[in-house]
């Protein structure tokens, strides 16, 4: 998972730093949601047997809802313009974790929400971030779900 997550993070950098392409507000959003759920993987992979777990569980869900919150949104504002419906100018981040400050190449916006920059099999790129995170989110209820079912002790030969 945290793989996935990683990849779709240097797929969006390349697109911003060699395509050219220029974030919006709810692209930043998006790659924070990203990002939980590639934090969620790792705390998942590192302690997978302690109830940490459940705290990586927790991120991932909030993580992917998130996600699927902001791509339907940026996903509206793409499919239905609208000139009193727009994002910020700017990402806000809290005063504790000013990302845009630490990492500006990453978390900077510099796009219009409602232009169309890139499209794949007809779909623009918030519509495909609606599908991955709908993934991330089934995907997370079914580990969830998992979780209360122990595992059968087996040996090699399967007795």
């Amino acid at each position: 998972m945290a793989l996935t997550a990683l990849a779709l993070e240097l797929v969006a950098l390349w697109f911003q730093h060699v395509m050219l392409l220029k974030p919006c507000v709810l692209c930043i959003y998006e790659r924070c949601a990203l990002f939980g759920v590639m934090g969620a993987g790792l705390v998942g992979a590192i302690a997978p047997k302690t109830p940490l777990r459940y705290v990586a569980i927790a991120i991932w869900l909030y993580s992917a809802w998130r996600g699927i919150q902001l791509a339907w949104e940026h996903t509206m504002i793409q499919l239905h313009p609208n000139p009193f419906m727009t994002c910020d100018f700017a990402a806000r981040f809290p005063s504790w974790l000013p990302l845009d400050k630490w990492l500006p190449q990453v978390f900077v916006a510099s796009g219009d929400c409602a232009e169309r920059q890139w499209s794949f099999l007809t779909l623009e790129m918030p519509q495909w971030l609606v599908g991955i995170f709908i993934a991330y989110f089934a995907v997370a209820i079914l580990v969830l779900i998992a979780q209360a079912f122990k595992p059968k002790k087996r040996d090699l030969f399967g007795r």
